[in-house]
Order: structure tokens, then C-alpha cells, then sequence
């Protein structure tokens, strides 16, 4: 009876072996590869590892960080120069824990310190969908960070002091929603990488989570519930149709915002992205708002003459221009941030309103760096961030020069 047992035992443990090995060369299914991809989607992958939109995922696309520059590396399955020769470990390993095949440490430009929330199902549903993607040869490039940055030994000091590996964790007195907006933003879509003020060694200042960040000459906002530089008088309709469309009735997308937009959030599903704002809307303040000093008579007198003569065509003596074609300014809470880098950007180089399939139609601002001097673009700066109800510190003329050297 025993040896009966123990053969069908070995049939039955044969059978699942070539169960499974028929699994693996059958390769993933579809349904997992088409998930994969909502995940790239949602993480942006290819906003990040795209240098050429003729080789997408293939890397080399150069992210200036204060420490240098980094290029990111190529996610195709090519076997030499991607990640094709990787195994499942490999990636979960590098996507997670930011650590490569090779045992080097990533710098964290790349956002394992987020996606360690993620699960492992996921992480490879990602890997599932990167390797239907056509072999592109393209050599990493390596880093140009200044010394000692350039030391990869450092980040494991950096990694033991500042990098919390574990995966998100529902709060079971929340709602499904508000749990998937958590995993979402404090995960995969790494919304802190930008909207988190860092510390001197790049490291999130986690009391102050998505309360706001200057990134690469553009402020990123507040995303939680400060009243008038967050996201207070946002509702989650509000939030929903940023994401979606670029813009809505209280402010449009620019800068690296725009290309999350186009790259990532309009392509999610309606679900994900209401889970967001679900999530955004709970947040408190994470800081104080600045007390704010409003600009004199004097100030407010010239920057409404260059107001009445440049702006008042599009945004109306009132500024309250026309929403989701062009933005209107009382209450805009970019405009009253206390990092004036995006408004000045703004003036300087000018904006072109993003397209998205829900919002196709286009509109334009143009550049007033060569009608404008420092002291004009710091007067009308100022008015406009201290008028209509708004308030916000003041710009000066050197500031504005500042911001000029970034858009030339």
C-alpha cells in the first residue's frame, strides 16, 4: 500500500512539475501583461526611461539631480545592454529594494524607496508587460555626480539611515478607495519624489510629505489640505479631472506635471485615478502656510500696468480668464505657493496648454522674456499673487533673474 502511495505520489508531484514548466514556457498571460502595462502607466515608466520616442523604455534620458546627473537605464529585454537576461529575483530585487543584479545599490533618482510598497505580484506584473517590449541595444550610461556622490559604497549608508523597505499597508478603517490612493501615490506613483521637500542628502522630509518641492526649476505644489496653497478648496471631481485631462475649472498642468499627465495619469482608469483624490482630499496640512507680507501700494500700482497691458486679454481685469482654457488666478493655489519658481517660469518661457484625449483643445500663453525686464516680471509677479483674495511672499527682481538663467 505504501509503495502504491508513495508512486502515485511521484506521478502526481511529475505532473505538477510539467504543469509548471509547461506555465513558464508558455510565458505570461495575457491578462497579466495587460495589467503590467496599467502599472507602467500608473509609475510613469516612460516619462522617466524614454531619451528617444522612437526607442521607448530603452533609457538614456538624462535627470539632473543637486547632487549631478544620472541617465536612466534601458528596461527593454534586450539581453545585453536591458534587463533580458534578468530573472524574476533580479527584478523584484532592483524594483524594490533598489539593488542590481550585480549587488551595486541604485542612487534614489530611481524610487525603490516607493516602490518597496508595492507587492510582489505587482512588481512582476510590470516585469511581464517590460518584456513584450521589442530588444532595443542601448548601453547605460554611466553617472556625473560630483564627488564623492559618485561613490555607489555611500548608498548603503544612505539606504540604513533613510530607506524603509516594507509594503504599503492598508488602514482597515478606511475605505477600498481611499487604500488603493494610498497605494498608489505613497507607492508606485511616487508622487513624493517630487512633492516632498528633501533633505541636504535627498532624502524625503517624511513630516512634511507632499507639502510641496522645488523640481529642477518648476515648484511642485502642495498636495495635501493646506486652505490656500493645497488642495482645500479642491474637490475630488476637481482632482479627478486634473489627472485626467490636464486642467480644470481652478488651474492647468505645466512643466513635469503636463508630461505626468499625458504619460501616465490620463492613461489610468477612472477607478485609480478617483482613488487618488479620494486619498489627496484626506490629507492634512502637512506645515504651516508662510505668513505673508502683501506688497505696497507702489508694487501693486506697477504690476497692474503691465497686467492691463500684457494679461488682461486672456485672464480678464478680475483674473478669472476662462477655466480649462486659460487658467483663472484668484485662488490659484501654484500661483500662491511660497516657491514662485513655476509662476516665473510661466511669465518667462511661456505655456502651452497639454492635450489629452478628454481635453484635445489647445491654448496658448506666450514668452515674455524679451518684453519684460527683472523688475517688470517681478511687479506683476506680485500682483497677481496678492490680488483677487490671493496672497503670497513677494518676488524680487533677483529671483526673477535667477529664474531667467534656468530658461536660458
Amino acid at each position: 500500500m505504501r509503495t502504491i502511495l508513495a508512486g502515485a505520489a511521484l506521478v502526481g508531484l511529475a505532473l505538477c512539475s510539467a504543469v509548471a514548466s509547461a506555465a513558464r514556457a508558455a510565458g505570461p498571460s495575457p491578462e497579466l501583461i495587460a495589467y503590467g502595462r496599467t502599472l507602467v502607466d500608473a509609475g510613469d515608466c516612460a516619462g522617466c526611461h524614454t531619451a528617444d520616442p522612437a526607442k521607448p523604455f530603452a533609457g538614456g534620458k538624462r535627470i539632473d539631480t543637486p547632487f549631478g546627473a544620472i541617465y536612466t537605464p534601458n528596461l527593454t529585454p534586450d539581453r545585453n545592454t536591458g534587463i533580458g537576461a534578468w530573472t524574476d529575483a533580479d527584478f523584484v530585487r532592483a524594483v524594490r529594494s533598489g539593488i542590481a543584479p550585480d549587488g551595486s545599490t541604485y542612487y534614489p533618482a530611481f524610487p525603490y524607496p516607493y516602490f518597496t510598497r508595492m507587492t510582489k505580484d505587482d512588481t512582476l506584473a510590470i516585469r511581464a508587460y517590460l518584456g513584450t517590449l521589442a530588444p532595443v541595444i542601448s548601453r547605460n550610461k554611466p553617472p556625473e555626480l560630483r564627488w564623492p556622490f559618485g561613490y555607489r559604497g555611500l548608498m548603503r549608508v544612505w539606504n540604513a539611515v533613510y530607506f524603509k523597505p516594507g509594503l504599503f499597508e492598508p488602514d482597515q478603517s478606511r475605505s477600498v478607495a481611499w487604500n488603493r490612493g494610498g497605494y498608489l501615490v505613497t507607492g508606485l506613483g511616487h508622487c513624493g519624489a517630487c512633492h516632498t521637500p528633501k533633505n541636504y542628502f535627498g532624502a524625503d522630509k517624511s513630516a512634511q510629505a507632499l507639502s510641496g518641492s522645488e523640481v529642477d526649476g518648476w515648484y511642485a505644489p502642495r498636495l495635501d489640505g493646506a486652505p490656500r496653497t493645497g488642495l482645500q478648496s479642491w474637490s475630488e471631481t476637481d482632482i479627478t479631472e486634473y489627472l485626467q485631462s490636464g486642467r480644470n475649472g481652478k488651474s492647468h498642468a505645466g512643466g513635469p506635471m503636463a508630461e505626468v499627465v499625458v504619460n501616465s495619469t490620463s492613461k489610468m482608469s477612472d477607478a485609480d485615478v478617483r482613488a487618488i483624490a479620494v486619498y489627496l482630499k484626506s490629507l492634512p496640512p502637512a506645515r504651516r502656510e508662510t505668513i505673508v507680507t502683501p506688497p505696497d501700494a507702489a508694487d501693486m500700482k506697477a504690476g497692474q500696468a503691465v497686467y492691463a497691458k500684457l494679461c488682461i486679454a486672456c485672464h480678464e481685469v478680475d483674473g478669472s480668464g476662462a477655466p480649462r482654457i486659460y487658467p483663472p488666478l484668484p485662488g490659484n493655489a501654484l500661483l500662491q505657493s511660497v516657491n514662485p519658481s513655476s509662476t516665473l517660469r510661466i511669465i518667462l518661457d511661456g505655456a502651452h496648454t497639454v492635450t489629452t484625449p478628454r481635453a484635445p483643445n489647445t491654448g496658448e500663453m506666450p514668452p515674455y522674456a524679451g518684453q519684460l525686464s527683472n523688475e517688470d516680471i517681478a511687479a506683476v509677479t506680485n500682483y497677481i499673487r496678492n490680488s483677487w483674495g490671493n496672497a503670497a511672499p513677494l518676488v524680487t527682481p533677483a529671483q526673477v533673474a535667477k529664474a531667467r538663467k534656468v530658461v536660458d
